[in-house]
């Protein structure tokens, strides 16, 4: 899996995630902080899927590449 996804935290708390340099959502309140706290530390790979879950494009079967 390549580095499809990336985020930022912002000051004021907000999660922005981008997929191949676009805006896709944001994150904000409980969901942001939830997300931060599930990534912080974690591999490369697992962060991906944790990004893909929160987007909502996750399960289409090319997960185990």
């Amino acid at each position: 899996m390549g580095d499809e996804f990336s985020f930022r935290a912002t000051k004021d708390g907000k999660v922005l995630i981008e997929r191949h340099g676009r805006r896709i959502t944001v994150l904000a309140g409980e969901r942001a902080r939830r997300f931060l706290r599930r990534t912080e530390g974690a591999e490369p790979q697992a962060i991906q899927l944790e990004l893909a879950r929160v987007t909502g494009n996750y399960k289409h079967g090319n997960e185990r590449r």
